[in-house]
């Protein structure tokens, strides 16, 4: 049974969710669920580079939000820093640390379109996959870089409740509930809650106090209902609520690249506020499936910052966001044993946001403040077809069609702060639309133990914007940006699939590359840089040589650069390396599993190594983070319904930046967590 599980559990296109076996041994005897995205065909004719990982995998190696999954899975970096309001995610290279992303995130098939909600907890998941390269074709806008799936369980396929506490260091407290009830055939629920504190581990010198405190909680409810077998209804409701400090930067000594104690002036915050709601339908014939899934989305923020991270008092921003998102996507595909396999498709989003910027300059006296808001309208639609050729060789065609439609409406005023006296500087309206057409071509050789070869070529698309701060008229709006992405890859099991091999190679032609900058007094303002390349190669490594043993290496290599890139009349960055991204990524994991030993049921041991670098922080590759490495480990001692973790990270306490940038006042840069350890108990009933 557990060899089965195991092997299961290994797989390299799928994701698993867990099935409770009883009372006794619910914790760690498993029967795997496979969930694939809708968008997946029968055939699974379509080749791409994909990692998955399911819950079982995620709390052996103690991951409990997306940010840890950082090397873990390969070219994949999404730096731990600031607070909730920059969750940035690059995954080859392809990425955006500000407004917008390059990377899609979707939680049982809902959209999340704000980068400031991505950073999520994982610790009651079903399974997460990371599709890497453009998904344009059946994912749409902002997939130029990949694709982030999560999924959670279903409770007419799973039943259990479960209650987790733990306590780290730095006070770190986090205490989580789930349940999953199948009331009967047609119906069931599930509901969950989760908080989460911390003391912080960054001191202020100047304030004398903790800079990244944090209260979190998380909620979430499902209902589920199958009036028929090729039904299914799904409604669910997420509520996330944050409010912490934040942006323990600090200045980086450009000299000796070395990183400068906190000390700043006024304390910084950010507070988040996101309901996410989804209603999905999904019918399962014997010839063809559909799925609708309408979602809604409410986003409330304010982010309170100390910009210039001096003692002096000069800059301060209060940002504002209030934000609604409604969208409706059906998909129509194939579900038969033909070689032909389709999937038809149309997505619409309305998206209304509302956003203030208080820029509050201390030395002059003065407050500028704006208000803008930015309605956007799409529509997409979309066609793939794949046909199995000859035997395992097959080809998919695929194109997408977006339209894109975005209004802004700025004002902004001049406040003196000692008077309150309102002066109007200036406003105006603005428009664009955007079209793209995105093909995808792919050919891919599979065998009769599942091995395979595949080639594709696709392309990416990123629609523009508008910035919310900007020193020129030039700087009020940003084009689209363009990608095509090469791939070649294979995957192969061997010795009995005690072993899986995969991997691939690839590279990324990208045009009018969307690059943020950050200018104090100002804020952050996103410009089109020209012409980049970004190459590179994966290898993930899966060994089973013993019952219970199982070995995981996951390696990625990008080199991304610019191929021209003129910043202005005097500045160049032609031919430096782009700013966020990784040059390795590496992440090695052992995970030991004895059953029944003893007294206990279930003892586990884990060891992990992940390391990545070297990261420029910004275009002038100036300061930048070598290669390094985190230890990581656990033991969890189970008996019945009982668990008991011990876990640690970082249990080296290496020193290093995990986050730099560029400001027009300096370099500054923010220190990774150091050693974080603590215990965890857990009942399942």
């Amino acid at each position: 049974m557990f060899l089965n599980v195991l092997l299961s559990m290994l797989t390299v296109s799928g994701n698993e969710v867990v099935q409770n076996a009883d009372t006794t041994t619910r914790s760690y005897a498993l029967e795997e669920i496979v969930v694939q995205d809708f968008k997946t065909n029968k055939k699974d004719l379509v080749p791409m580079s994909r990692t998955s990982m399911s819950y079982r995998q995620l709390s052996n190696q103690q991951i409990s939000g997306v940010k840890e999954l950082t090397a873990v899975i390969p070219n994949f970096y999404m730096p731990d820093y600031g607070s909730r309001a920059s969750c940035p995610v690059y995954v080859r290279g392809i990425g955006n640390k500000s407004d917008g992303t390059g990377v899609g995130f979707y939680i049982d098939g809902v959209p999340y379109y704000e980068p400031l909600s991505f950073d999520t907890d994982l610790g009651d998941v079903a399974s997460v996959e990371v599709l890497r390269g453009p998904q344009g074709t059946l994912y749409g806008r902002n997939a130029i870089g990949g694709i982030i799936n999560i999924y959670t369980h279903n409770p007419l396929e799973y039943q259990n409740t479960r209650v987790r506490v733990g306590f780290g260091r730095y006070n770190d407290v986090r205490t989580q509930v789930s349940n999953y009830t199948k009331v009967s055939d047609k119906f069931g629920f599930t509901f969950g809650a989760l908080y989460h504190h911390n003391d912080g581990a960054f001191h202020n010198s100047f304030l004398d106090e903790k800079v990244d405190k944090m209260d979190e909680t998380e909620e979430r409810i499902g209902l589920y209902w199958q009036p028929a077998d090729e039904w299914l209804v799904r409604l669910t409701s997420n509520f996330k609520y944050s409010n912490q400090g934040g942006y323990p930067y600090a200045p980086v000594d450009a000299a000796t690249n070395t990183l400068q104690s906190i000390s700043y002036n006024r304390q910084s915050t950010f507070r988040r506020l996101v309901s996410t709601n989804g209603l999905g339908v999904r019918y399962t014939g014997d010839n063809v499936s559909f799925n609708s899934q309408t979602s809604f989305q409410y986003i409330d923020s304010r982010q309170a910052i100390d910009q210039d991270f001096t003692t002096a008092d000069k800059s301060f921003v209060v940002n504002g966001r209030n934000q609604n998102m409604v969208s409706e996507e059906l998909t129509l595909k194939s579900n038969n044993d033909s070689r032909y396999q389709w999937v038809f498709g149309m997505f619409g989003m309305m998206e209304h946001m509302d956003r203030s910027v208080d820029n509050n300059s201390y030395t002059s006296g003065t407050d500028s403040h704006t208000d803008y808001c930015v309605p956007t309208s799409s529509f997409a639609v979309y066609h793939q077809s794949s046909y199995n050729i000859w035997r395992g060789l097959s080809a998919t065609a695929g194109v997408r069609f977006d339209y894109e439609h975005a209004r802004t409406k700025y004002d902004n005023d001049k406040i003196t702060l000692s008077t309150g006296d309102r002066a109007h500087v200036t406003d105006f309206e603005s428009s664009k639309n955007f079209r793209q057409f995105t093909p995808k071509f792919t050919l891919q050789y599979k065998t009769t133990a599942d091995n395979l070869i595949y080639g594709a070529v696709t392309r990416g698309y990123k629609p523009g914007g508008f910035n919310k701060s900007f020193a020129t008229d030039s700087e009020r709006a940003y084009d689209p940006e363009y990608s095509w992405n090469y791939e070649v890859g294979t995957r192969i099991n061997m010795f009995d699939n005690m072993l899986t091999v995969s991997a691939d190679l690839f590279y990324i032609d990208w045009r009018d590359m969307q690059i943020t900058s950050t200018l104090a007094g100002v804020g952050n303002i996103t410009t089109n840089a020209g012409h980049t390349e970004s190459k590179g190669a994966e290898l993930s490594l899966t060994a089973r040589p013993i019952d219970g043993l199982q070995l995981n290496v996951n390696y990625g290599y990008t080199y991304a650069r610019f191929l021209s890139y003129k910043k202005s009349e005097t500045v160049s960055y032609t031919y430096n390396r782009l700013p966020l991204v990784p040059n390795h990524t590496l992440g090695a994991n052992a995970s030991y599993t004895m059953l029944r030993a003893g007294w206990f049921d279930r003892i586990l041991f884990n060891v992990g190594v992940k390391g990545l670098g070297r990261i420029y922080w910004a275009e002038d590759n100036v300061t930048y983070q070598n290669f390094y490495a985190l230890l990581n480990a656990k033991v969890a001692l189970t008996h019945g319904m009982f668990t008991w973790e011990l876990w640690g990270k970082n249990l080296t306490d290496t020193s290093y930046m995990a986050y730099g940038f560029k400001s027009s006042t300096g370099n500054y840069a923010q220190a990774g967590m150091p050693a974080m350890f603590g215990t965890t108990i857990e009942l399942n009933f």
